[in-house]
């Protein structure tokens, strides 16, 4: 009995069994909802914004590539935690899957590429994992954005667990427990569904689009202002419409530099568009520092050098891949440990190559490692791609001469009696 509320308590051995069979409707309604995966869903600049229109606006299109390019040349190691340390298991065949090849079609690089871009205009990445007969996996398949659900069952015994309804490339629907999809969620307010940025940044992605379609159709009149003609002379409906249609037949356009020759006593008057009061530029420049703030990229990334420096663009090129990359590195990296690691084996990305500095830096923090004994020969000249030199030249370590144990006596030192 439940003393405090006077029934009897639920028995903690039960267990609800989840359902089996998928839902009628595979569409995610995280990735379908409002068009963002088809159409586009209009924003207050009163422009429909999709992940193909995001894509139109210049600066979202680089720092994209910045963002997956980057993200997919950094490698991904497979380590094993031993008692002194972690020791490289590249070779394992659960490694070889983002170390040699996913799948049949896609290099390392353009799955993480691709992983990369889905966790960035859909908010989440899911892959289809096939199995070879010992149930080993073989080969990972891209899900379309927009092809999975997740329904969520929850048990007082096991908690919350997931399936996923989705439609595999060759058209079928199933429901799928979660060993069988590499689901990645992106920043996320319940912790299974990413946020969709093209969805929740529509209105700033709108008003870049609005701006730069308004340029378009300035320069597409020929850069010309708009036009009003004139006249005392009272003029009908069906006249109005000719001089209309002759008017911008002959002068609106690319071609429109003809020489105007008006009668009926009609005068054109141009309305001038004055482009430095109303701030075009600037509202243009500002654009693009609000997208690399929607991306998360530093501004000179995306070829805006405004703000940049020679002393203070190193720095922001760290900071890109500490805290813009690291979080991504991370969470990938634990999904994948999570979803295909051996006990006490994990995957981490390694950026040694993103954050090395210029040729003079590194050979001084090499050359204080090489001293203090921290590093051989050959460790440090793997760090450089170069092989390996034979003997104790290269495997031994160093040790100042001058320096001891802290606490232990000198050995061969004068002494004071």
């Amino acid at each position: 009995m439940d003393l405090f509320r006077g029934r009897p308590a639920p028995a903690a051995s039960m267990r609800a069994e989840p359902p089996v069979s998928a839902s009628q409707n595979v569409q995610s309604g995280t990735q379908w909802q409002n068009g963002f995966v088809t159409g586009g869903a209009p924003s207050r600049a009163g422009v429909a914004v999709s992940e193909r229109t995001a894509l139109s606006i210049p600066a979202t299109l680089q720092a994209l590539r910045i963002l997956t390019g980057v993200f997919a040349m950094t490698p991904l190691h497979y380590y094993r935690r031993g008692e002194g340390g972690r020791e490289a298991a590249d070779q394992r065949a659960e490694a070889q899957l983002f170390r040699t090849a996913p799948n049949s079609h896609q290099t390392p690089f353009s799955f993480m590429e691709l992983l990369m871009a889905d966790l960035m205009l859909s908010g989440g990445f899911f892959a289809y994992v096939s199995r070879g007969p010992a149930g080993r996996e073989r080969a990972l398949t891209r899900l379309t954005p927009g092809t999975v659900s997740i329904a969520e069952h929850f048990d007082r015994m096991d908690g919350k667990t997931l399936f996923y309804d989705a439609t595999l490339p060759d058209g079928t629907r199933e429901r799928f427990p979660a060993r069988d999809i590499l689901h990645i969620p992106g920043f996320s307010r319940d912790g299974v569904n990413g946020l969709n940025p093209v969805r929740y940044a529509r209105d700033a992605l709108g008003a870049s689009i609005a701006t730069s379609e308004h340029a378009a159709r300035f320069w597409s009149k020929g850069g010309k202002p708009s036009t009003v003609l004139t006249t005392e002379q009272k003029v009908g409906p069906e006249d109005k419409v000719r001089i209309r249609t002759d008017w911008e037949r002959l002068h609106a356009g690319h071609d429109g530099s003809r020489v105007a020759v008006l009668d009926q006593d009609l005068k054109a008057q141009f309305l001038s568009h004055d482009m430095k009061a109303s701030q075009f530029l600037e509202t243009r420049q500002f654009q693009v520092v609000d997208l690399a703030r929607i991306w998360g990229v530093p501004p000179h990334l995306i070829f805006d050098l405004s703000r940049s420096t020679f002393s203070n663009i190193e720095q922001q090129s760290l900071e890109f891949v500490i805290y813009h990359l690291g979080p991504h590195y991370t969470r990938i990296a634990q999904a994948i440990t999570k979803a295909f690691a051996r006990p006490g084996f994990y995957y981490e990305h390694l950026t040694d190559a993103l954050v090395r500095g210029d040729l003079k830096s590194r050979m001084e923090a090499y050359w204080q490692q090489r001293q203090m004994g921290m590093l051989n020969g050959n460790e440090l000249r793997a760090k450089e791609n170069l092989g390996d030199i034979a003997g104790p030249a290269g495997t031994d370590y160093w040790r100042p001469s001058n320096m001891e144990i802290a606490g232990a006596a000198a050995q061969g030192g004068d002494s004071d009696e």
